[in-house]
C-alpha cells in the first residue's frame, strides 16, 4: 500500500479541506489518504471548536481513510516544530510516500529551491549575509528573508503566507530526516489562511470560527459539520479559558516559561508582570513587531499544558507513538496493518499503552520514556479542552470506525 499524508488541524473541517483530500487522492495515485491532525489545541494556542474524535470522523466522512493524532507537543508549537514533529511520525510509517498540502505556490520545484537555499551555507551564506544587511537597514526579518530569497533566484513570496512557510518547513523536515517522502503542493482554493471574511463556499477556518452563528457558515462546511457546530455550547468558554491561562501563568516559574519555544529576551518577565490582566489584554500588552499575538497565545497555552522545548526535541529524536482517531471501516484492516509496520507503538486499545513505557520503569525508577511523557501531555491537553468546553473527555484509546 502507498499512502498520501496530510498534516492538518480541521478546526473545523470545511469545503477547502475536502477539496484538498480529493486532489491529494487524485494527484498522488496512492491507495489511501492519511491525515495527521492536531488534537485538542492548535498551533495558534486555541482549544479546538470540536473534540478530536468528532473532527476525525468528519474528515473520514469528508474523504480521508484514516486520521491519526498529532501530539500537543508538536501542534502547540512554531511552524518548524509543527512540521518536524509531524514528519517524525509520518517518516516512521513505511507506506507513507508523499505529503500533500495546500499552498498559494503549487510548484514543488520552487519549494525545494527555497528550502535548499535556506538550509545551506550556515551563518556565512549569501542568504544570511543579505538578511543581516537588510535588517540593519530597518527591514523586518520576514521581509528581509523574502527579499534575500528573491535575489538568490527563489520565490520569496513563499515566506509571506502561513501556507508557504509551512510548505518550506515540511520540505526542511523531510530533508533533515532523510525520509523518502515526496511533497505534493496543491493550489489553494478560495480564501487565504487567516482571511477573516466569510465567503459563500470556500472560507478559511478562522473566518468560519469567527462567524459560527452566521447562516452563511452552512455553505462552507459539510452538513454534518454544521450540525455538530450548532450543538456546541459556547457560553462561558472564553471565561474558562481565560481563568486557566492566567492561573497557569501565575503558578509558573520564570525559569520554566523560558523553556517554551519562542519565549526569549525577557518575555517571561513581561508576561508575569501582566498576570492581573485578562488573557486577551496580556496578549495585547506583549504583542510587538517581534512577537505576534499568535506567538504570545501559543506561549501562554504551552505554559498551561507544560510543553517545553527540551522535552519536545527529545520527543522528536526518540519517537512518540501513532494514535489512530478514526478510520474508514472498509479499509481499516489494511490501514492498521500498515501502521503496525511502523517503528512506533500504535495505540488502538488500552493494553497498547504499556508500549509507551520502558519495562519496569515505575518499579525501578527508570527515566520516563519520551513517548510516555508526550502521551501524558496529550492527556492533559484533552482534559483542559474538556474543562474549557464543559465536556467529558473520551477514553484516549478509542478509535472511531466510520462506515
Amino acid at each position: 500500500m502507498k499512502i498520501c499524508a496530510i498534516i492538518c488541524e480541521y478546526n473545523p473541517f470545511h469545503n477547502g479541506h475536502k477539496y484538498l483530500i480529493e486532489r491529494a487522492r487524485e494527484l498522488s495515485g496512492c491507495d489511501a489518504v492519511l491525515c495527521i491532525m492536531s488534537a485538542s489545541f492548535t498551533q495558534r494556542g486555541e482549544a479546538t471548536v470540536l473534540g478530536k474524535f468528532e473532527r476525525a470522523v468528519h474528515a473520514v466522512r469528508g474523504g480521508t481513510d484514516c486520521v491519526i493524532q498529532l501530539p500537543a507537543a508538536f501542534s502547540v508549537a512554531p511552524a518548524e516544530i509543527f512540521a518536524r514533529g509531524a514528519i517524525s511520525i509520518l517518516s516512521r510509517i513505511p507506506a507513507v510516500t508523499c505529503l500533500a498540502f495546500g499552498c498559494e505556490n503549487a510548484n514543488s520545484d520552487d519549494i525545494w529551491r527555497a528550502c535548499d537555499i535556506i538550509t545551506s551555507g550556515g551563518d556565512e551564506s549569501p542568504l544570511r549575509r543579505s538578511i543581516t544587511d537588510k535588517m540593519k537597514g530597518g527591514e523586518s526579518y520576514k521581509r528581509s528573508l523574502a527579499d534575500a530569497l528573491g535575489a538568490l533566484g527563489a520565490d520569496g513570496t513563499l515566506v509571506s503566507s502561513p501556507n508557504g512557510i509551512l510548505a518550506l518547513e515540511y520540505a526542511r523536515a523531510i530533508k533533515a530526516s532523510g525520509a523518502d517522502i515526496e511533497i505534493l503542493p496543491v493550489q489553494r482554493m478560495g480564501a487565504g489562511y487567516g482571511d477573516g471574511e466569510l465567503k459563500e463556499n470556500f472560507s478559511s477556518a478562522s473566518a468560519i470560527r469567527a462567524n459560527l452563528e452566521n447562516a452563511k457558515v452552512a455553505g462552507n462546511v459539510p452538513d454534518y459539520v454544521f450540525d455538530a457546530i450548532k450543538k456546541v455550547n459556547f457560553n462561558g468558554v472564553n471565561d474558562r479559558a481565560d481563568a486557566l491561562l492566567r492561573y497557569a501563568l501565575c503558578s509558573a516559574e520564570k525559569s520554566d516559561i523560558t523553556r517554551i519555544f519562542g519565549c526569549t529576551e525577557g518575555l517571561e518577565n513581561k508576561l508575569k508582570n501582566c498576570i492581573e490582566l485578562p488573557a486577551e489584554e496580556i496578549i495585547a500588552e506583549a504583542t510587538s513587531k517581534r512577537y505576534t499575538s499568535s506567538r504570545i497565545r501559543r506561549i501562554l497555552t504551552a505554559n498551561m499544558l507544560g510543553i517545553y522545548s527540551d522535552d519536545v526535541n527529545r520527543h522528536i529524536a526518540e519517537g512518540t507513538y501513532i494514535k489512530p482517531l478514526a478510520v474508514r471501516e472498509e479499509i481499516k484492516d489494511e490501514i492498521f496493518a500498515e501502521l503496525s509496520r511502523s517503528s512506533l507503538p500504535v495505540i488502538i486499545k488500552k493494553m497498547s499503552l504499556k508500549a509507551l513505557s520502558p519495562s519496569g520503569a515505575a518499579r525501578y525508577a527508570m527515566p520516563e520514556s519520551a513517548a510516555h511523557k508526550c502521551y501524558q501531555t496529550d492527556m492533559k491537553a484533552d482534559f483542559v479542552r474538556a474543562l474549557i468546553y464543559g465536556e467529558q473527555p473520551q477514553y484516549d484509546y478509542t478509535v472511531k470506525i466510520v462506515k
